[in-house]
């Protein structure tokens, strides 16, 4: 190209949308793209290795203490306020500098509106499903008969009115990007033979090998390991925790990795542990994965799209938000059995766990989709998009 091309990603901070464009960033970084990324302090750390200029932004989503609410219309309006907030941001960041193509995460509304302002190309980044012919009808009708929805749906016209955006109508700029690269498996996608393949083009997980994010190795004897782990989300869940302790500790042949995140003490899990229990606030996942027999997971898009790749069968206790589908699809496709909290106790998550690590048929279908995923292209294939873009 005749000079450096200018690439800006604009994330959200929530690590779980973080995480899934970093290897995108590193690509484009390495094949002489400048590439900046705007996001929050929240998630400057895990930006910098991908060798990304970091425009540091301030936000008011609530990454700190995960005090998000259930109400999804509540949830909605979190997002819209951080748009609002964000744009300005982006405005003194950007005007004078504006980038040549915009890549956003799908929460980043603010950076269509700034796209547009512009005149400049933009693509989404998905790290979630994405829409298909007849979702709005089929989802949107159900959220609108929400309370509170009207007001936002208002809300978020209004700001659309004002903010500079060429797109006005709320379920066009919010629903309907101009051109998307979902990094989640084809698989996971709800009706995925109803989505525009001109707009949407699966990329499958875009992973690494996360190095500077620590390795983990397997203990010596252990015949078969089972990570646990809720996300970074939704850690909060103290007898969950207790539930998995007492279902898989001293369990014959296991060693069990027990994810609980920063907000809980290991104390609070009751007593002396088993000595096949490796508790621990936070681990690389990808690199227990690689190495795991089993994986208990809150079916997280991030998680489900993990197991996949690494071709893990998986027990999906889903906590929030998108989990119930996934974990629902996880079953669909044969590799998983689904636990909602409530029922999940000590025997039947055992009772779960060795059914699924006795079923050939979920080692076959584990082994294909694992096939299937990394056959996607991930990041190389998302950066070859992206460039086809520029030119």
């Amino acid at each position: 190209m005749p000079r450096t091309t200018h690439i800006a990603m604009v994330g959200t901070p929530m690590v779980s949308h973080v995480l899934p464009s970093l290897e995108i960033i590193r690509e484009l970084v390495s094949r002489g793209h400048r590439v900046t990324y705007a996001n929050a302090e929240h998630a400057a750390a895990l930006i910098a290795p991908t060798g990304a200029a970091f425009v540091r932004c301030t936000t008011t989503l609530p990454v700190v203490d995960n005090a998000w609410p259930q109400d999804p219309v509540a949830a909605a309006a979190l997002f819209l306020d951080e748009a609002v907030a964000l744009l300005p941001q982006l405005r003194a960041a950007y005007d004078d500098d504006p980038a040549d193509l915009y890549l956003y995460d799908v929460g980043a509304f603010a950076a269509r509106a700034l796209a547009e302002a512009q005149g400049r190309d933009i693509v989404q980044l998905s790290p979630t499903f994405v829409g298909w012919d007849g979702a709005e009808e089929e989802i949107g009708a159900a959220f609108a008969g929400l309370p509170g929805a009207a007001e936002y749906q208002a809300r978020f016209a209004a700001w659309l009115a004002g903010c500079g955006a060429r797109t006005t109508d709320v379920a066009e700029f919010s629903g309907r990007p101009r051109r998307a690269l979902a990094t989640i498996p084809r698989a996971m996608q709800p009706h995925a033979d109803r989505v525009d393949a001109d707009t949407v083009t699966f990329v499958g997980p875009c992973l690494g090998d996360r190095g500077e994010q620590g390795g983990w190795t397997r203990p010596a004897g252990a015949e078969r390991v089972l990570l646990v782990s809720l996300g970074s989300a939704y850690t909060r869940r103290p007898e969950f925790y207790r539930q998995c302790v007492a279902a898989f500790g001293n369990l014959p042949g296991w060693h069990v990795v027990l994810q609980i995140g920063r907000y809980i003490d290991p104390l609070e899990l009751g007593g002396a542990l088993p000595a096949n229990i490796e508790v621990r606030s936070w681990v690389p996942q990808l690199a227990i994965l690689e190495q795991a027999d089993a994986f208990v997971t809150h079916a997280g898009m991030g998680g489900s799209s993990e197991g996949l790749y690494a071709g893990v069968p998986m027990i999906a206790v889903p906590q929030g938000a998108e989990q119930f589908l996934n974990a629902d699809r996880l079953v669909e496709l044969g590799v998983a059995r689904r636990l909602d909290t409530a029922d999940a106790t000590a025997e039947a998550l055992r009772t779960a766990l060795t059914e699924l690590t006795a079923d050939p048929q979920v080692a076959a279908r584990s082994a294909a989709l694992r096939a299937e995923v990394r056959a996607e292209g991930g990041a190389r294939r998302a950066a070859d998009l992206i460039e086809a873009r520029l030119g």
